[in-house]
């Protein structure tokens, strides 16, 4: 018997094989299966255009794998793709029969411009940020790269490079050298030539990569202590790491996963080209790409929200969370932030405003230890739109929302610098106390003033003796506050 609640979706990519399976709950999607394997499928691509038969046959006992998990499936609730490779191939029909066969589902083979369209939808629906976005995926042989704006795509191309195809072609030997590395960039150069100066005139606001490569880039920078922002003059650092280890079976970086190491410098040149050519400032990885684009477009999810707006509704719903509460914290702790700083960054004043909204998270398991539970909570959740950095940053200021403070969690997040993210703990948990009464107008008018590392409380002349619950609590967490070196004064006026 199928389940209607369950969603799946394929993609028969040039590199790697992916499943993902899908539940709708809460108006959200629950991840319930993700299942990947490398099949390197452009690496059979013979010089007559064919598929030889060692890379079908490792396609075919891969999609084995999947078609287990497909039986349960709604036949409308499937979508299964193929990309560039499959584009390519001459033998394609081949390989389509078996592959029809095994999983009991027809295979489609999609478009280069289809292909981006669908990649951008995944990236819109698991992404946030507004204004317009690059997104870039590099696959195994073709990248895509597209500019769009909320959930629309505007300007799209599918170009025939990867990192398969630029692995075999530029790196034949297996010497990671400076000219094999200059090689594989011109000639990502070379080939982007023709469409540069379209994007370059629409331009964009925010920068996405949505690949394996990103990925594996972002991992490495995260592990060497860097934040999450990938910039050109990290990218050659990272060339000359990768050259330092001489060969592609020897290379061998810190953070780099094993399984990614063979296609890892041929990405990494196709990356420094669209860098070096597009003028891409910095980048960050996206949230999903065509298999979430795919879930997506079966989904029917609301188009009215952002990502992580969409995200923080579905939590507010699983979990029962008061939100009238979480919104009253909220507007408190940005009101904290914009006395004290009115241009702060708009990482600080979203991710201020969403621990605000989630701070009683914890409370579904337990009180006494509700800042551990919550932040565990969001450590180990599926939370589209936001990035890893965002997700360690959140999960810290909630481990920080009451009682001990835990300072590792926030120095040891690489979303904003450690002395802003202790800050944005302070803040946050001043405006929970004041919050206290859970009823509407009954936050007192204050003034938060900063110097250095203290803070000064001004509450209205009397209010300390009207309210004496907040008025301890307050005491006490100034108490805490300057124990941990961060002066917190508590005045009237």
């Amino acid at each position: 018997m199928k389940n209607p609640s369950l969603y799946a979706a394929i993609d028969l990519g040039s590199n790697s094989f992916h499943m993902l399976v899908v539940q709708q709950v809460a108006g959200a999607s629950r991840t319930l299966a993700k299942v990947k394997r490398k099949v390197r499928l452009a690496a059979g691509l013979q010089a007559d255009g064919s598929l030889d038969n060692a890379a079908m046959e490792r396609g075919w006992d891969c999609l084995k794998l999947f078609a287990e998990q497909l039986q349960d499936v709604p036949v409308g609730q499937v979508r299964i793709v193929g990309t560039a490779t499959l584009r390519l191939a001459t033998n394609i029909g081949v390989f389509l029969e078996q592959a029809e066969a095994i999983l009991g589902h027809p295979v489609q083979i999609i478009s280069g411009e289809e292909e981006a369209a669908t990649i951008y939808q995944g990236v819109a629906w698991t992404s946030s940020g507004t204004g317009r976005r690059l997104v870039i995926d590099i696959g195994g042989a073709s990248t895509e790269l597209i500019i769009g704006e909320g959930t629309s795509a505007g300007l799209l191309n599918s170009l025939n490079m990867g990192c398969v195809t630029w692995l075999t072609r530029y790196f034949p030997d297996n010497e990671l050298t400076h000219d094999n590395f200059q090689q594989a960039i011109q000639a990502a150069q070379r080939e982007l030539s023709s469409v540069a100066a379209s994007y370059l005139k629409l331009g964009w606001q925010h920068a996405f990569g949505a690949s394996g490569t990103v990925q594996a880039i972002q991992e490495i920078m995260m592990a060497q202590g860097e934040n999450e922002h990938i910039t050109l003059t990290k990218l050659y650092r990272l060339k000359e790491q990768a050259i330092a280890c001489g060969k592609v079976e020897q290379l061998q970086l810190h953070g780099l996963k094993p399984e990614r190491a063979p296609v890892f410098a041929s990405g990494l040149a196709i990356l420094i080209a669209l860098f070096d050519t597009l003028g891409i400032e910095h980048m960050v990885l996206a949230g999903g790409a065509l298999r979430e684009g795919l879930i997506y477009s079966m989904l029917g999810t609301r188009q009215d929200c952002d990502a992580q707006d969409r995200t923080l509704d579905s939590l507010i719903a699983r979990y029962q969370l008061d939100r009238e509460q979480g919104e009253r914290v909220r507007n408190t702790a940005l009101m904290t932030l914009k006395q004290l700083q009115p241009a702060a960054s708009s990482d600080e004043h979203c991710m201020l405003a969403r621990a605000a909204m989630l701070y009683e998270l914890g409370l579904c398991i337990e009180y006494k230890r509700a800042p551990e539970h919550a932040a565990y909570i969001i450590r180990h959740i599926d939370l589209p739109g936001f990035t890893a950095p965002q997700k360690s940053l959140l999960a810290a200021l909630l481990l920080n929302h009451r009682d001990e403070f835990y300072p590792e969690a926030l120095t040891s997040q690489c979303a904003i610098k450690a002395d802003r993210a202790i800050l944005l703990a302070r803040l946050l948990r001043l405006a929970i106390i004041l919050c206290l009464r859970r009823t509407q107008g009954t936050v007192p008018a204050f003034q938060l003033r900063q110097q250095g590392n203290q803070l000064t409380l001004t509450l209205p002349a009397g209010w300390c003796k009207g309210h004496h619950l907040r008025a301890s609590e307050l005491n006490t967490e100034a108490e805490r506050q300057a124990a941990m070196g961060w002066p917190l004064h508590i005045v009237e006026a």
